[in-house]
């Protein structure tokens, strides 16, 4: 993969280099756990290393400053914004223990959502990245959440974000719930920040419910469910 750094100074790129390194270093690693396990067999072109303005303004305008086009990532490494926009989710609710959890995210999970853009990129997923889906892309999302955080995070980081998503979803049901999983598509974008992630979080808790308690862990099954499921007309 080609490594690109879009940054307006070079004062930015200083400012990042420490952590694409490590993440860099990192990502050889969960590549190679795809390959092994999850048929990654075509990695992507290249990945931009950019800033959450030019992510969010100049090279998209979808307000998360990590996505996937085609066969380039796109990914901010500034902590502090990730961690400024993840508080704005919370739209002023008084939550101080989601709030505060944002406030102190970690460079661990950040490396997750790098994590999310690479796992994209496995064929055993049915969609192609130029079809612009206007439905049904809650498991492949769900799942691209799932797997790295379940690779790369130990099992208190993983169970706290779970639990952040959980009540998250529970405090905004009614406000952004009130269509089902599988709506989850290229209009959805086209909503606020909250509601974005409103379905990443139910495809999040959807695909770990399929995994833990369906599956007995077995996320192999789960794809091959998943793919009966593609193959029967996604009933």
């Amino acid at each position: 993969m080609k490594q690109i750094y879009a940054f307006e100074s070079k004062e930015d790129f200083d400012k990042y280099k420490g952590v694409i390194d490590r993440f860099l270093e990192r990502l050889a690693e969960y590549q190679l756990e795809l390959e092994e396990k999850f048929a990654l067999k075509d990695l992507p072109k290249g990945i931009v290393w950019t800033t959450e303005e030019l992510a969010t303004n100049v090279f998209s305008d979808i307000p998360i400053p990590a996505f996937t086009n085609k066969d380039i990532i796109y990914i901010s490494p500034d902590i502090s914004a990730w961690r400024d926009l993840f508080v704005q989710q919370l739209e002023d609710r008084k939550k101080p223990r989601i709030k505060k959890y944002y406030e102190s995210l970690s460079e661990n999970h950040l490396f997750t959502i790098l994590g999310h853009e690479l796992t994209h990129h496995s064929d055993l997923f049915v969609d192609d990245f130029d079809e612009e889906r206007e439905d049904g892309i809650w498991f492949e999302e769900g799942m691209c959440e799932y797997l790295p955080r379940k690779v790369i995070l130990d099992q208190v980081e993983f169970n706290e974000i779970t639990n952040v998503e959980l009540e998250l979803v529970r405090m905004f049901k009614e406000k952004y719930g009130n269509h089902s999983l599988d709506a989850f598509g290229i209009a959805s974008y086209q909503g606020s920040l909250t509601s974005i992630m409103f379905d990443y979080w139910r495809s999040f808790l959807a695909v770990k419910f399929l995994v833990e308690e369906r599956s007995n862990n077995d996320i192999q099954q789960v794809f091959k469910e998943y793919h009966n499921w593609h193959n029967e007309g996604r009933k």
